[in-house]
This record gives structure tokens, C-alpha cells and sequence, in this order.
């Protein structure tokens, strides 16, 4: 099996931080250099009170997986960005936290080097990474009736899984999201994060319809080489055990909105995700 992984590119790479990132055949296979960016145009911007987006990114970097092995990860750029853009250009504004205002974890070796879009936005954003805002400020001193928040962002990539799902501010933002009635948008492993919204009382997404990055396609990857070994626990499962039904069987470009929520499935989705998010909060 080793000859063959050395053969095909498909041993998973060490990083200066005892991890791994993805192998060449899986970034190969799982990622591009471009991206089906639409240009993000529409015709009535937003323009009114409810014009602020909170995204909530991961600071950690580093899964470790069932076999021990450490994976580098963070939040996915294309995820993350291609959604960033849609809701900039309908004219909302997004403030970035992580749940302590370390700097945002990003899944570099997915990011598309040719997309000059995608390129400028970190590039702009590049000091907001690297500062941004606290997630335990903003839920002891701005989170109140007058913020001017529409929605509130989880970004994929399977940095989502970590520090999110158990973080309690995490789950007081997303009951506070949904008492006042914005939208919560979730990409791909995004949804692993509203796990923090689980109390005694139960589950605040128990009977939705969402499109979740597949268990079944997390546990193929480690043959590519793209995981260094497999999943600590699966985000599917866990979302289904508490009542969620999961729709799409694919890692593919499928979005669906259930009430104030909207999903999408794989970084496939990313373009598709942000303009429904974009144009559902415009409307």
C-alpha cells in the first residue's frame, strides 16, 4: 500500500507543525486553482438598517484524527470567500470573529491561484484575518436587539469542526439569530458548528432539511491521501441523531433553505450558496 500511495502522489504531507496536509493527488482531485465565481452582480443592492453579516471562523488548525494523526486544516478559502463576495456585492458588510479574536485558521493549500477574485479578497482582507473580532466580546457586549445584524455566517472546511460545535457563545449567537428572526447560513462541514446550539431543552434545528458535506465521502478520502487517517466522529451522524434530515447524498453543488437556514453541501456549492443566501436576505 505504501509503494502504491508513493506512486500514485498519494501520501498526505508533513507541515512544519507535526501535521499534514492533503497529498498532491488529492488536491489534485479535490481542489482548483479556479473557481465558477459569477462575478457576484446584482441589480438593487441592500441598502437599510439590517446591513451587517456576522461570520463565524474557526482558530484552530489542527484535527487530530482517530488514528492520532493530525490533519492541517482551518476554514475552506473558496467557502469562505465566494460567499464573502456574493453578500459584500448584495451589499451587506461582514464582521469576522473567532471565538477568542485569534487569527483565522485557512486552509491555504486550497486556495485557487488563479482566481484573481478570490486573490484580492484575502489579500484585502488580509489584517481582518489576522485581527478579527471576538466571538465572547460580541455575545457579552453587542449582542442585543439594535445590532444591525440579517444573518449570521458559518464558513466550511473542516476546521468548523473544531472549538465551534461545543462552544456555548457559538450556540447563544444561533438562538439569538433565530428569536430575531435572521438568517443562519451554513457551507458544506459549516454545519458541524450548529451542534452548539443543543441545550437540555433540545435540539434548535430538530426536524430541519439541510445539505451537509457527506460522512460517506469524509470516510473514502483517507485512500487519496486527502485525510491523514480517519474522522474522529462524523458531522452527518451527528447532525441526523438529533433529529436533522440530511438531503443530499453527494458532495455536490446542492443549497436548500429551510426556514431562516440555508445550507449547502461541498465547496462545489460555494457560488450557488452565496448568491441564494444573497438573494434570499435581499429579499
Amino acid at each position: 500500500m505504501g509503494i502504491l500511495r508513493k506512486l500514485f502522489r498519494a501520501t498526505p504531507i508533513p507541515t512544519t507543525d507535526g501535521a499534514f496536509s492533503p497529498s498532491p493527488l488529492a488536491i489534485k482531485l479535490g481542489t482548483s486553482t479556479t473557481t465558477d465565481y459569477d462575478g457576484g452582480a446584482y441589480t438593487k443592492p441592500y441598502v437599510g438598517p439590517k446591513n451587517r453579516v456576522l461570520m463565524i471562523c474557526t482558530e484552530e488548525r489542527n484535527m487530530t484524527m482517530a488514528n492520532g494523526k493530525k490533519f492541517s486544516t482551518g476554514n475552506h478559502p473558496v467557502e469562505m470567500g465566494l460567499p464573502m463576495l456574493h453578500l459584500m456585492n448584495a451589499g451587506f458588510e461582514i464582521d469576522i470573529v473567532t471565538p477568542t479574536g485569534a487569527p483565522v485558521a485557512i486552509e491555504q493549500w486550497a486556495m485557487p491561484a488563479d482566481d484573481a477574485d478570490v486573490k484580492r479578497l484575502y489579500r484585502d482582507h488580509a489584517d481582518i484575518f489576522a485581527n478579527p473580532g471576538s466571538l465572547a466580546d460580541f455575545v457579552a457586549n453587542k449582542m442585543d436587539d439594535g445590532a444591525p445584524y440579517a444573518a449570521v455566517f458559518i464558513p466550511g472546511g473542516h476546521g468548523a469542526m473544531l472549538g465551534l460545535p461545543d462552544n456555548k457563545d457559538v450556540g447563544k449567537v444561533l438562538h439569538w439569530a433565530q428569536e430575531r428572526d435572521m438568517f443562519t447560513l451554513a457551507l458544506c462541514h459549516g454545519p458541524a458548528a450548529l451542534l452548539a446550539a443543543k441545550t437540555e431543552k433540545g435540539f434548535l434545528y430538530n426536524g430541519y432539511k439541510m445539505t451537509v458535506f457527506p460522512d460517506s465521502v469524509d470516510k473514502q478520502t483517507p485512500m487519496i491521501g486527502y485525510l491523514p487517517g480517519p474522522m474522529p466522529w462524523w458531522v452527518g451522524e451527528k447532525l441526523t441523531a438529533l433529529g436533522v434530515q440530511i438531503i443530499n447524498t453527494k458532495a455536490d453543488a446542492s443549497c436548500h433553505v429551510d426556514r431562516r437556514l440555508i445550507t449547502g453541501a461541498s465547496p462545489k456549492a460555494a457560488n450557488a450558496f452565496g448568491r441564494l443566501a444573497s438573494e434570499t436576505l435581499l429579499k
